[in-house]
């Protein structure tokens, strides 16, 4: 099959992408590199270096085609700054994507696959332990708002032009190809894995942990962690459950680990101490938020090859560590 990866060039896209060249297919990136890392992207694979906003460059990639399916990875993606400038998100990521998908019912795309988010959740005071599709859509935060927004716009484009699509609602993507071919390098980093590794190699300062009164068993924010290879198996999957009907995943292991213990995770990892200092809380950051992934599983036979937050951790640190400086090595 011949398959384009928006966000190719970013932490899932490009790990996606690799899953996918293992499973034999052929596949093109397309990215702005405003985020993601020319060299993410296999010097074999062809980059289509486009902003989504531009319509008629968009539409030009389609017709490029045949596509077999899309995979789509580019969004603005930080809760906090999206708190801080909720219409400059709302506005990209749902009319970059509309874009995107108005391209692809143009020129016949039948099958799309969408990064959805698990900030669709945690909104409520009342959030369920464990998040199941069922559960009430509240975001916490623009960012999560605005993928609701793309998930409505699929849902249109299924009911009027026959556009199959899977929304994945994944948790916290996490760790590193196990054979270092990709690895996550955000700029700037936001998320609390890299940046925990990072402040015990000392290549950042100390670690700011955003809240310890949370109503949590040590006071801080619980995540469920799923490794980024495990993720992209999710989408291979997906992308055959969505041949007949679109469908709704929420992706995660069904476990959750506090911030705390992801500091202590990588303090037995790396034998290394991990020096980290109290911050308030982050605008948009729910308690707990851990997926039930029972559905993905009965339908798909998916199941996470990386359970343990250690095996997690032990992928990021050893990309890391190859990679001191990111991309840029």
């Amino acid at each position: 099959m011949r398959y384009l990866v928006t966000g190719g060039a970013g932490f899932v896209g490009s790990h996606v992408v690799l899953a996918l060249l293992d499973a034999g297919h052929e596949v093109a990136v397309l990215d702005d590199l405003s985020t993601g890392h020319r060299s993410a992207v296999p010097p074999d694979v062809p980059l289509f270096q486009v902003d989504l906003a531009n319509y008629g460059a968009t539409s030009d990639i389609m017709a490029q085609g045949p596509w077999d399916g899309v995979l789509h990875f580019a969004a603005l993606s930080l809760v906090a700054d999206s708190v801080e400038r909720p219409f400059y998100y709302l506005r990209r990521n749902s009319l970059t994507t509309l874009n995107l998908v108005e391209a692809c019912v143009a020129h016949g795309v039948r099958k799309f696959v969408f990064s959805s988010t698990a900030a669709l959740f945690g909104g409520a005071d009342d959030c369920p332990s464990l998040i199941s599709e069922t559960a009430s859509v509240e975001p916490g935060s623009p960012y999560g708002e605005s993928k609701f927004m793309i998930e409505r716009i699929l849902h249109w484009a299924d009911r009027i032009y026959g556009l199959r699509s899977a929304c994945l609602r994944y948790f916290n993507a996490a760790g590193a190809d196990p054979a270092g071919r990709a690895g996550e390098d955000h700029q700037p980093e936001t998320h609390l894995l890299p940046l925990t590794i990072d402040a015990a190699l000392g290549i950042r300062p100390a670690l700011r942990l955003f809240g310890t009164d949370y109503p949590t068993h040590d006071g801080s924010c619980i995540r469920d962690y799923v490794h980024v290879s495990d993720l992209a198996d999710a989408h291979l999957k997906a992308l055959d459950q969505i041949n007949e009907r679109s469908v709704c995943y929420n992706v995660g292991t069904g476990r959750g680990y506090s911030n705390l213990e992801v500091i202590s995770s990588v303090e037995r990892v790396s034998g290394r101490d991990v020096p980290w200092e109290a911050a308030p809380r982050r605008d948009g950051d729910p308690a707990q938020l851990v997926a039930d992934p029972a559905l993905l599983r009965a339908d798909t036979g998916w199941a996470p090859q990386f359970l343990e937050l250690d095996q997690i951790v032990e992928t990021a640190l050893r990309w890391r560590e190859q990679h001191p400086q990111g991309y840029d090595d």
